[in-house]
């Protein structure tokens, strides 16, 4: 699946995808480097201000009580040093989603934030300044972080050879070690997912200018370089989904049987499915079809990768909670034992009260189910209002679907047709608690690990039209109205979609 020599416009092309690429990635870099919570830094000078204020009053205090010299000196320092940790708003975690996965990694990596016995435990992360999170849950005495244990446990490793390496914490130094690890892990993971798509895109695209929009629309119109400032489960989702895409498409459509590439399913399938659990439609589909295409090589190379992810999963959760089930699944209305989400604690000496208890904003979740249905396909979140390119996808679809040029194409589109639809159906149909589109989000980040799957269905759609010229500018305008939507949020993913903004600057909602 290499870029065919004999194409005369093959080296074009590369050099074209190189370019998008590169630009890309220098624009994720560049946003990491200055990712900051930069919307409290006019509240933070307001507060330095007034520190200044109050230790000019502190020091005619202690003058007045007699306080002098060496004395006076360390007074002031001591009362500055508590002031500006009181008065520190930024930092390089933007949200308690995020924020929720550090907590964890420090817990584990940290001796002096572990727990005994319970090495999730994030109960002694939470009381430093900063790292407040609503994102947790609270079991056997403790508060644990409510995301899948699989993924901070894979982060804890990099964080273990820093911090032993320079005794450096994510506490002592949030900027130089948060910022390195946010490169490391999100963008080294999309440049991956950039080059693997680019040989989906030259073995399923016909023409130049389709294959070249649907490398422009991963590289700048999605959501999943948006998220590339956070850590966040969805690139690696979206990483999983396009080398599993591959490694399939190797056995499905050049009869590739060579144990290698079904090993590489199966882990990533499995990756997947660990980071979006949706995802398990997806695995569940592809194990029946290499089932089909080759029962042995299945069993000997797919499944057991599989299984050692599975393991991974589970283990971890199991280590965390004593309980196979993620804290997701442990929110039971009729038995209060097993609603992990219901819960007082202490931090900073006081006792609080779990966010979950009384939700607010978006959080309440849409009363709705039909609204909430708008909304996430063609409203203020929705998948084809803010990203329009994805009508291009529905599109090859239904091309795919209806008149392929290879029989093989309408399995392939069959499968992520299904996949799709079955996904959109379960976020739809979830109860009111769970109807809050992803939180204070940029957009549906549910639905984000689709990306490479709908970008591969859309290249039909974007061949055909790149025969006109009007089509052609109707392509680009969908890519434009993405890459704004994508863009919008620029220094934080963790904010509501331009359209929720622009709405209720109208007052049509209320949110």
């Amino acid at each position: 699946m290499t870029i065919p020599t004999a194409d005369p416009q093959a080296r074009l092309r590369q050099t074209v995808y190189f370019l998008l690429i590169t630009l890309s990635t220098g624009t994720m870099l560049g946003r990491i480097a200055a990712v900051d919570s930069v919307d409290k830094l006019a509240i933070q000078k307001h507060r330095i201000d007034e520190i200044t204020d109050q230790l000019a009053r502190k020091k005619q205090d202690l003058q007045a009580k007699g306080v002098e010299g060496p004395r006076l000196e360390r007074a002031l320092r001591k009362a500055e040093e508590d002031l500006q940790k009181r008065a520190q708003l930024r930092r390089p975690f933007l949200s308690a989603n995020d924020r929720s996965r550090w907590c964890a990694v420090r817990a584990l990596v940290e001796e002096e934030m572990r727990v005994q016995g319970a090495p999730y435990a994030i109960d002694k992360v939470i009381n430093e300044r900063g790292w407040d999170t609503i994102d947790m849950v609270k079991h056997d005495g403790h508060l644990y972080s409510s995301k899948p244990t699989l993924l901070p446990t894979l982060l804890a490793g990099p964080y273990w050879v820093i911090h032993r390496l320079t005794g450096a914490t994510l506490q002592t130094h949030p900027y130089v070690i948060g910022r390195s690890m946010i490169a490391a892990v999100n963008v080294i993971s999309l440049v991956i997912y950039f080059l693997v798509l680019v040989r989906l895109v030259e073995r399923f695209g016909t023409s130049d200018w389709g294959r070249v929009f649907a490398i422009g629309a991963a590289t700048f119109g999605t959501f999943l370089t948006t998220f590339a400032v956070a850590i966040n489960n969805h690139l690696p989702a979206a990483l999983g989904t396009v080398v599993t895409l591959y490694a399939a498409v190797r056995i499905w459509f050049d009869n590739e049987r060579r144990l290698r590439y079904f090993v590489i399913a199966g882990l990533f399938a499995g990756f997947t499915a660990s980071n979006e659990l949706p995802a398990l439609a997806l695995f569940a589909m592809l194990t029946v079809v290499l089932l089909y295409k080759s029962p042995t090589r299945t069993l000997l190379g797919f499944a057991p990768a599989a299984l050692l992810v599975a393991a991974g999963f589970f283990g971890t959760n199991w280590i965390a909670h004593h309980s196979l089930l993620p804290p997701y699944a442990h929110r039971s209305l009729e038995n209060p034992d097993d609603n992990w989400y219901d819960y007082t604690y202490q931090c900073d000496g006081k006792e609080h009260e779990s966010y979950w208890r009384n939700r607010a904003g978006l959080d309440r979740g849409e009363e709705s189910a039909a609204r909430y249905a708008l909304h996430v396909l063609v409203g203020h979140h929705g998948i084809f209002s803010l990203t329009p390119v994805w009508l291009l996808s529905v599109a090859g679809l239904v091309m795919w679907l209806v008149k392929p040029a290879d029989g093989r194409l309408r399995e392939l589109a069959l499968v992520i047709g299904t996949v799709s639809l079955v996904c959109l159906i379960f976020y739809l149909l979830r109860d009111q608690c769970d109807r809050n589109y992803g939180g204070m989000t940029s957009g549906f980040r549910w639905m984000f690990w689709f990306a490479p799957l709908w970008l591969v269905v859309m290249l039909p759609a974007a061949d055909a039209m790149a025969r006109r010229r009007w089509t052609r500018f109707v392509a680009l305008l969908l890519l434009a109205t993405s890459v704004f939507s994508a863009s919008y949020p620029t220094w934080n993913p963790w904010t509501h979609p331009w359209a929720v903004n622009f709405l209720q600057y109208l007052g049509w909602v209320e949110i």
